[in-house]
């Protein structure tokens, strides 16, 4: 599960994705497990959740950047791309409405397209928070 957004620039609308990640981690209870992988430049912490094993990360790049994290994540853990879910922000949503999209174009989201193209395909699960549009 890759929360996109633009690191350390918490608290942006952009950045929805991160956060959702920490919450999801502090209800996993591993919010204390977050650690910084060199390998695929991100933060990491591994969590189960009925019976899952789940590797919840958070690239430690700009938006634009975030699919090459998650590929190397991807690579190193042994996920193909329907293994996937992008949690990212999406303007043309309400604020606060989610959506679950499977596949697909990127429809403009720059994050979105960076792991498309990084991973060489769209068949990544996505979880869209609504921002709304300024």
């Amino acid at each position: 599960v890759a929360g996109l957004g633009n690191y350390g620039l918490w608290g942006t609308r952009h950045s929805v994705g991160m956060e959702v990640l920490d919450r999801l981690a502090r209800q996993l209870a591993v919010a204390e497990g977050w650690r910084a992988d060199k390998r695929c430049c991100a933060d990491v912490a591994l969590a189960t959740a009925h019976g899952l094993e789940l590797v919840l990360l958070k690239p430690r790049r700009f938006m634009n950047l975030n699919g090459l994290s998650v590929a190397s994540a991807a690579e190193i853990y042994s996920l193909g791309p329907e293994d996937i879910y992008l949690v990212h922000d999406d303007l043309d949503k309400a604020l606060g409405k989610v959506a679950i999209k499977l596949g697909g174009s990127a429809r403009g989201h720059n994050g979105v397209q960076s792991c498309i193209s990084a991973l060489h395909s769209s068949e990544m699960t996505r979880l869209r928070i609504g921002i709304g549009r300024p």
